[in-house]
């Protein structure tokens, strides 16, 4: 049975995580010989390797799902392992949803328990919800009561993924402090409770620079252990990642490979970058920053649809021109104060840099 996906045997276009990495899941439970809290499909040890990478015993070669430092992963799986929530936080790009889905893969077996936050994210999502033709035909009950994703999280003894936390409204937020605090969700209208079953937890995500966020409160904020997931460290750790995951995302497209991709990678990472940061590489150039983030996830993206280019309309090759506009429109959001930005980045930085020019030429060709 499919328990996961259509019902049609169709491959998913993205398969979650328990499905894509499913044979390094089997050989790490194989493998598993160290102490498992209640309900945990592994240990933390076998939580930790599945997300950083590692080759096991029987040669068995586990992917890095997080590039990053060892202890921030240590940290958020030990804190899965207690009664306090995790709260995943960061500015866009930093993996803060990739890293919530792999620990919840890991962990129950199951990232599907996933409540999306939004500013119209309603009550129900995050405590229940009654089927009305139900309810009206036979009254309240619990076949009439439909739980959320948390509901059953509680009742399964499973982890459960809430995405952009700050998102939701406040009074919607406030939902989780009783869930969190006292391990348990009130059904008023029945007279009855759902007790959280011992291996549930909550792994929360929230980005920090976002606009138009809802602020937790501190009575939430003190349910979680929150980690802080920071932008790539050094520009080769940024290249690594983005490689790694536009490779994935080529196999699951049914990209043809890109021989020799990764110098335009770097290209793509190292202009990311510099915008970012506000300086050149080197340090001796300072350079506007536009408005938009610049993330590793955009960058990705960037070569992602470049490759598509070179498969589909060029020789395969990934070039300059192929990733030129993808630059553009994830540099300039605002049509007049980011275009003065890449404008003069493109004539005081990319002009004058060595083995460049084709690049320059490209971005030139695809934008003023």
């Amino acid at each position: 049975m499919d328990t996961h996906g259509n019902g049609t045997g169709a491959q998913a276009l993205r398969p979650h995580a328990e499905d894509a990495f499913a044979h390094e899941l089997k050989a790490l439970a194989a493998a598993d010989d160290r102490p498992r809290p209640p309900r945990w499909k592994l240990s933390p040890w076998a939580v930790a390797t599945y997300l950083l990478g590692g080759t096991l015993a029987d040669g068995t070669a586990v992917t890095p799902k997080y590039v990053g430092p060892r202890r921030i992963v240590e940290v958020a799986v030990s804190t899965l392992a207690t009664d306090r929530a995790l709260l995943l936080l960061g500015v866009p790009g930093t993996a803060k949803t990739w890293v919530s889905e792999h620990l919840a893969a890991a962990v129950s077996g199951d990232s599907t328990l996933l409540v999306q936050g939004t500013a119209g994210t309603p009550e129900e999502a995050v405590r229940y919800g009654w089927d009305y033709a139900r309810l009206l035909a036979r009254g309240p009950g619990r076949e009439a009561l439909v739980p959320s994703p948390v509901m059953r999280a509680m009742a399964e003894g499973a982890t459960v993924r809430v995405e952009e936390l700050t998102r939701i409204p406040a009074d919607v937020q406030d939902a989780l402090i009783t869930i969190l605090s006292e391990k348990t969700l009130p059904i008023p209208e029945l007279g009855e409770e759902v007790q959280a079953v011992r291996g549930f937890n909550l792994i929360a995500t929230a980005n920090d620079r976002d606009r138009g966020v809802n602020d937790l409160s501190s009575a939430l904020r003190r349910r979680f252990n929150t980690v802080v997931l920071p932008l790539p460290a050094t520009a080769d750790a940024e290249v690594d990642i983005v490689a790694r995951r536009v490779d994935q995302l080529g196999r699951a497209l049914d990209l043809p490979p890109a021989p020799d991709a990764l110098a335009e990678i770097r290209r793509v990472v190292t202009v990311f970058r510099e915008l970012r940061e506000g300086v050149t590489g080197d340090g001796r150039t300072k350079v506007k920053t536009p408005s938009g983030t610049l993330s590793t996830a955009e960058a990705i993206s960037v070569v992602t649809h470049g490759l598509a280019l070179a498969a589909h309309f060029g020789d395969g090759v990934l070039r300059p021109s192929d990733t030129a506009a993808g630059i553009l429109g994830a540099v300039v959001r605002d049509p007049a104060a980011d275009r003065v930005v890449w404008q003069e980045y493109l004539e005081a930085v990319v002009r004058e840099r060595d083995g460049w020019q084709d690049f320059y030429r490209a971005c030139r060709e695809v934008g003023p």
